[in-house]
């Protein structure tokens, strides 16, 4: 198979350079990425100049970056992916591995040099520094169309809010990298989170103002500007910015683009009514790596299950317990598993891709935004919404105290194993210790964040210091 390569540094620099950022070649367009974008590839290696020299070939770069999201880093559904790893760093899922990697992270008992810990830190800027590397290239073509331009600069942006913005959940404080010079990068410092998020804030905005509304690709597989809005109103919600989440988020739900599914088994379908942004399959046959991922059809589990707490805490009539999880019997022992998507294997044609961005988010942000500006009648009516099409009677609260407990509740039952839902909404409302020190013997008030890579810190001293606890 012949890749493409884009290199981002001379090999004497990729030698030099050993702190976080680590160079990585930007492999354009294979048999993989097909389903986002085709393109015939020429026998000569394409250098950085030529790539942007051609409308196909810059878009092709773009579409390598959805696809090492898809398959690597914080957003990928496998194993290695935050909705694995942080369902059982929180009260989300049980480890049933052996691993010295897996077991840490669900004991909450992690180290500076777990590979785990590493691995999402060095993947993460690797895909950082790839769409730098694109914007980069954008400011220097001359040959491209200005559609093109702007669109590929707005999923770019885009994408490194996006990225940063899990990072930061994660590891806390975080250098935000704009640049592709290796020398400037290898000595970085951590920024406050308030600067983070005002560099999150700033890009998403700019790429609002770039991307079309329109998706560019089939079955929603590259951002457009509703995806940068809904992105962006979550942003707000975490900054405390309520009015302003409410307005991202009801531009999202008021867009002709979308409508509400009341059938819980078409949320996860490749042609969702609901789904704002998703990573189609490798190929045309294959389906999510989630559902490959958390199916399983024989005990005990190879991976990891759902917590039997969890399931425990389902109100009665909830469907969502019903068609979202599922059990498997084996000796006498039952254990669940996530079954939001149904497919372990491929099919004749994909049927699931991996959703990112959806609707429902978009109502629990208003519902919880809405209800800390007193606006609690709106807020019971987007809460209603999840609750009635997960087969539940409309609320029974009143107060703001009681919306948002309730709004709590149905983001751990709408949201569990996608991306980490669960344990970032524990970390900003201030309950991780209430409900994690119960639920996991190994935790301790300092396991809000995870530590700094011991390696990235040994090869640049200006990240220290380390977080509290390691």
């Amino acid at each position: 198979m012949k890749n493409l390569i884009f290199k981002a540094a001379s090999k004497k620099q990729i030698s030099r350079f050993r702190s976080l950022f680590v160079t990585t070649t930007l492999v354009l367009c294979s048999a993989s990425c097909s389903d986002f974008v085709e393109v015939p590839l020429p026998n000569s290696q394409l250098t950085g100049t030529t790539v942007f020299e051609s409308n196909l070939t810059a878009n092709a770069a773009m579409a390598q970056v959805y696809i090492q999201l898809r398959d690597g880093g914080i957003l990928t559904g496998l194993a290695t992916g935050s909705s694995v790893n942080m369902g059982l760093y929180a009260d989300e899922l049980q480890d049933y591995t052996t691993s010295t990697v897996s077991q840490p992270i669900y004991n909450n008992a992690l180290t500076e040099d777990n590979a785990t810990v590493l691995t999402l830190w060095r993947n993460s800027y690797s895909q950082i520094y790839n769409v730098n590397s694109i914007l980069a290239g954008l400011s220097n073509a001359t040959q491209l169309s200005e559609t093109v331009r702007s669109q590929l600069r707005g999923e770019s942006l885009f994408v490194r809010a996006l990225v940063h913005f899990y990072l930061m959940q994660i590891y806390g404080n975080i250098p935000y990298i704009t640049s592709t010079d290796y020398m400037v990068n290898s000595q970085v410092t951590r920024q406050s989170s308030t600067v983070v998020y005002n560099a999150i804030t700033t890009d998403l905005q700019e790429a609002i103002a770039l991307l079309s509304e329109e998706y560019v690709s089939s079955d929603k597989a590259r951002p457009n500007k509703i995806a940068a809005r809904a992105l962006l109103a979550r942003v707000y919600l975490y900054r405390g910015l309520n009015e302003e989440a409410a307005n991202e988020a009801s531009a999202v739900i008021n867009s002709p683009l979308y409508t509400w599914e009341n059938n819980l088994n078409n949320v996860f379908l490749r042609n969702s009514t609901t789904t704002i942004w998703q990573f189609a399959s490798a190929t045309s046959v294959r389906n999510s790596n989630e559902g490959a991922t958390f199916i399983f059809v024989s005990g005990p589990p190879p991976l990891c299950a759902l917590r039997q707490d969890f399931i425990n805490s389902f109100e009665i009539g909830d469907q969502r317990k019903l068609l979202w999880t599922k059990s498997v019997t084996s000796g006498g022992n039952t254990w669940y598993h996530a079954f939001k998507y149904k497919l372990r294997t491929a099919t004749s044609a994909s049927q699931e891709y991996s959703v990112v961005l959806r609707l429902a988010e978009q109502y629990l942000i208003r519902a919880e935004a809405r209800a800390k500006q007193g606006d609690l009648i709106g807020a019971k009516n987007d809460i209603d919404k999840i609750r009635t099409t997960a087969g539940l009677p409309a609320t029974t609260a009143t107060t703001e105290t009681q919306l948002l407990a309730e709004i709590q509740k149905q983001r751990r039952f709408e949201l569990f194993t996608e991306y980490g839902h669960r344990f970032f909404d524990l970390k900003r409302s201030g309950t991780t210790d209430a409900v994690l020190s119960t639920a996991k013997p190994g935790w301790n008030t300092t396991d809000v964040l995870w530590p700094i890579p011991e390696t990235e810190l040994n090869a640049n001293p200006n990240l220290l210091p380390q977080n509290p606890g390691y």
